[in-house]
Order: structure tokens, then sequence, then C-alpha cells
């Protein structure tokens, strides 16, 4: 089966350039229904403020989760990536909504003209802080210096909480991996032993990295946080119609959409969790 995560917001598009960009509880809200109807199991989340702007503010943060748990079943996946300006001490402090799992990306990447900051010592307290509250890290991986940080990792403080290892390629950053099939099997050969991945193709490498992925045995990320256009002049209309297409290609494929109860057991979400 195909784990479809969508990312349907992330922190770098603005609405007023944007306007299917889902950045209110509500949008947020019906965007996860729909596509957890289309196909998808888990959602990875940014949350804006009143203006639109990206911020972890933990009482939006609480109130996301909360919104999402109640009204959809998917795995709530908050991001502890934020936007590249916001300080170590707000990205960790993430983990206090209590989401099924969290993003972690493991190291530091030129993220087109900016910086996004992962040093070894904040990595190791957020892997920490997620075994500690039994929250389930996906390991964000943007090149291949990252994949051997994960291994050290993983070496060196032992499995993440539920005891099995799925990472994200992130390709296709200007600054970051490539997204192409080379890249992408060399990435997967260099993962720890029994991990699983999904991989993600920023822009236009969106549909060459999901080919490459279900023909090598991944699964998916897509989302409007990764790319805005659903073929060359023709903007996303919304998220739910990136997960449709990344499902149609799965059953083409012959792996069907991976429902978010299996989902659970397969990432070793912690029971009891979802509270609708």
């Amino acid at each position: 089966m195909t784990l479809i995560t969508v990312a349907p917001t992330g922190a770098e598009s603005a609405k007023a350039d944007v306007p299917a960009l889902p950045v209110t509880i509500e949008e947020l809200v019906q965007t996860a229904k729909e596509c957890e109807a289309a196909g998808a199991a888990v959602v990875h989340v940014h949350i804006r403020d009143d203006d639109a702007r990206p911020t972890l503010d933990l009482a939006r943060l609480r109130d996301t989760v909360q919104a999402l748990r109640q009204s959809t079943n998917l795995i709530v996946q908050l991001s502890t990536g934020g936007a590249v300006t916001d300080p170590y001490e707000h990205r960790l402090r993430v983990l206090d909504a209590a989401p099924d799992a969290c993003s972690l990306t493991c190291g530091t990447v030129n993220f087109g003209d900016d910086v996004f900051m992962n040093p070894w010592p904040f990595m190791v307290e957020l892997y920490q802080r997620t075994q500690e509250l039994e929250i389930v890290p996906e390991f964000e991986l943007f090149d291949l210096g990252q994949v051997r940080a994960l291994n050290r990792l993983v070496d060196a403080y032992g499995p993440p909480y539920g005891g099995h290892v799925h990472c994200d390629l992130v390709m296709g950053v200007p600054g970051g991996m490539p997204g192409d099939n080379r890249t992408l099997v060399a990435a997967v050969e260099a993962l720890p032993e029994g991990a699983s991945w999904s991989a993600t193709g920023v822009g236009r490498t969106s549909l060459p990295v999901m080919y490459a992925a279900l023909a090598s045995g991944g699964h998916l990320r897509v989302g409007m946080e990764d790319t805005l256009t659903y073929a060359k002049g023709r903007p996303v209309t919304g998220n739910a119609e990136l997960v449709e297409r990344a499902a149609a290609l799965a059953r083409i494929a012959q792996r069907e959409p991976m429902p978010a109860d299996e989902a659970r057991t397969f990432l070793g979400v912690r029971t009891g969790s979802r509270a609708r």
C-alpha cells in the first residue's frame, strides 16, 4: 500500500498570492477532510496567524490539532521547522501541542535564498523530546549528508517512539538534493536498515519524484507547501486534487492508498492519540 501525506500550507507562500492556500483553522480542516476522502492518511501542518503569517503560537497549534482530530481520522503531524526565522525554543515547544507525529529535519540546508538551521545539538534535543513525549518523528532529509546524520542520530540515541524509522526525502529545493531518480536511489540505499520512506518533489520535480518513489517502493507526500502548479501554466486549485493524482498513480502502480488506521500501525503512532 502507499502512505500519502498531504502538506497543505507551508510557511513560504503568501495567501495574497495564492488564494487557494488554507491558512485559517476552518480552511485547514475543510482541506484535511477533502484530502482524507481523496486518499491521504497524514496531514503535515504549518499554521498561520490572523494576518495569514507563519506562526508557532502554542494555543493556536493546540486548537488546530484538536480541530483536525475532531473532524478527521488523519494522523496529525506538526512541523517543527516553522519558518526559517523561528527560534529553536519555539520549534521545540511545538511538541507541547501533543500531535501524533512531527517533522525532524536532520541538518542545516540552504533553502533558496535563506538558511534553514538544524545544528546537531538541536536535532538531539528535539529527538529525545519526541521519545519522552511518545510522538513519532518523520525524519526530513534534504540532502545525502542528512541521511548520514539520521544514521548517526539513531545509532547514538536509539529508535524513535513507535520503534520504526520513517523518512521523507525532500527533493528539488534550491540548495538541497535534486529531484531525480539517481539521487533518490542513492538516498534510499543509505537509509537505516528497515526504514520506510516517502518522497516529496518540490516545484517542477513533483511528478518525476512521485514516479520514481512509486517505482522504487516508496511512499508519497504532496501538497501546496511543495508545489503550486498542477501542470505547466495551470495553478493548483486545491490540495485535494494533488492527493487525488497521487492516489490515482498509486492505484496504477497497484499499491492502493493506505487508510489512516493502517498508517497508525505502520508508523507506530500511539494508541488512543485520536480524540474524536
